[in-house]
């Protein structure tokens, strides 16, 4: 009976992934995908519960399934001490398209055509600090969603 069960559950994942969508409080994963009712507190609490537990969360992110997108680029510390520590510098070498900066994010996120990826970042500067205050973390999040 329990094997039963199990295979249902991964059938009702896998058939209702493609019309999935992460939930902006407990994100992508097998919860989101299979409790898609986001009204109560409750609800909320055992989407968060079910992608906790059932271990799936990390698969969707790298694998671009369960409602989760998949980024082609993958954030590393380093990449992440870097921006915290030349925010202003990558901003300005990121509008003019080129610079010492950029190029060795790229070189920290592995990204092969370094001239594309500088093409990619300047033409999407507004959108990779979207606010005056943009953070560490908003601008790799922002890089990654946009820059290729």
């Amino acid at each position: 009976m329990k094997k039963i069960l199990v295979s249902v559950a991964a059938v009702l994942a896998l058939a209702t992934t493609s019309i999935a969508s992460p939930n902006n409080q407990t994100g992508c994963g097998l919860g989101s995908v299979i409790i898609q009712d986001n009204s109560s507190a409750l609800m909320l609490a055992l989407q968060a519960t079910t992608n906790g537990t059932s271990g799936n969360q990390t698969f969707g992110i790298t694998s671009g399934t369960s409602g989760c997108k998949r980024t082609r680029l993958v954030m590393n510390e380093r990449a992440e001490e870097f921006v915290a520590s030349n925010m202003d510098q990558l901003a300005h070498e990121i509008a003019q398209g080129h610079g010492e900066s950029v190029d060795t994010l790229a070189e920290l996120l592995n990204v092969d055509n370094k001239a594309s990826f500088a093409s990619a970042l300047q033409a999407n500067y507004n959108r990779i600090y979207a606010s005056q205050n943009a953070k560490m973390s908003d601008v790799l999040d922002n890089i990654s969603t946009t820059a290729i």
